[in-house]
């Protein structure tokens, strides 16, 4: 497996280890509950150096990615981030991005780390199909490494280690300055709902950069935070996580993601399928589904109206915030309407659950 440079470092903060798509990554160190607890109130530090890291410049940087992407990155203005996705002809995803504007003729991809090689494969395809010249693509995955800080004290335990004025980057906006000392990439961003900051850094200043953070948020309740809370806090914010909510089956305009679907730009990879499924109707509608008995809705779950089967659960968990089972699932659109009370076989135990409105905590 594939190891990030804290992986020592985890081992001797007692984490439980797991294979996660290939890297040998923390699911938790004190508890997934506690875990997640200490994002919502306090703060939390996530090792997610595994996340992969692809450079687009050249002159015509900004033209490939915008026959690359679904959203409008004409729209970015430098420090800024957006949030966006690839996809296949036929409409189905190839993965959901953060992208990084430094300036019209240098971006950053950060994508999902299991699909990094492939991501990098598919850009590569379209930027050949594309015919532009003056593009040059870089996987620079290994060089990085990446942390989120994040939780309502993450901007004053990172204002510790830093001279940047944190309250000056805006959401969803980043800059590069010094942190500890070290140059890297402070962007206000996040996959937990909470205000806080994603870290990248070089690879090697990655262990002696986590210890510094570890001891600047000891006295705010700040812990180290595993994959099994960054899934439930994720879930409780209803974001999508791809091969569940996202993937070559699911469009993004099932998924919920039309906000960032921009149809009405010039021609992109997957537009003329999208174009068609909203004309025709899109078919099942990505909604939140919340427990009304006692039960946990888990992934691969089918959803029922009546007795007629209408999806299935993508995501679902135990809010530890709420202490009520919540679910993402892929419904047949007629259903997906906000109040409609739906039900879910639970272990083959079929459990009330209505649809609403995500995100399930506010």
């Amino acid at each position: 497996m594939k190891k990030t440079p804290l992986n020592q470092v985890h081992r001797e903060l007692g984490a439980r280890m797991v294979d996660f798509g290939g890297w040998d990554m923390p699911v938790q160190y004190s508890g997934v509950i506690e875990e997640h607890l200490a994002v919502r109130h306090a703060a939390g530090i996530f090792d997610v150096s595994h996340m992969g890291e692809i450079e687009v410049s050249g002159d015509n940087a900004l033209e490939f990615i915008q026959r690359l992407t679904i959203n409008d990155a004409a729209k970015l203005v430098d420090g800024q981030v957006q949030y966006s996705a690839m996809c296949y002809p036929e409409g189905g995803v190839v993965d959901d991005v953060t992208l990084y504007r430094f300036k019209d003729t240098h971006l950053l991809f950060c994508v999902n780390a299991s699909n990094t090689d492939k991501d990098f494969a598919w850009m590569q395809q379209v930027l050949t199909e594309s015919a532009l010249s003056n593009v040059v693509l870089s996987n620079r995955s290994a060089e990085f490494a990446q942390f989120a800080l994040q939780g309502p004290q993450a901007e004053e335990i990172l204002s510790t280690l830093t001279g940047v004025r944190l309250a000056d980057i805006a959401y969803y906006h980043f800059c590069e300055g010094e942190v500890a000392g070290i140059k890297m990439i402070i962007s206000r961003t996040g996959y937990t709902g909470e205000d806080g900051f994603e870290l990248y850094m070089p690879s090697s200043t990655a262990v002696e950069i986590w210890k510094q953070l570890m001891s600047a948020g000891s006295g705010y309740g700040m812990l180290p935070i595993g994959l099994g809370a960054r899934d439930t806090l994720r879930l409780e914010k209803g974001y999508a996580l791809y091969g569940h909510e996202l993937s070559r089956e699911i469009s993004p305009l099932e998924a919920g993601l039309a906000w960032i679907t921009k149809l009405d730009k010039d021609d992109f990879v997957g537009k003329a399928a999208l174009v068609a499924q909203k004309s025709a109707g899109v078919p099942r509608r990505r909604v939140g589904l919340m427990m009304q008995e006692r039960g946990i809705p888990r992934e691969g779950y089918p959803v029922f109206a009546g007795e007629r089967e209408v999806g299935v659960v993508t995501s679902g968990t135990m809010s530890p915030s709420l202490k009520v089972g919540i679910a993402l699932a892929l419904v047949d659109s007629e259903v997906a309407q906000f109040d409609t009370d739906l039900t879910v076989a639970v272990r083959n135990h079929r459990m009330r659950a209505r649809v609403v409105r995500p995100p399930f905590v506010k």
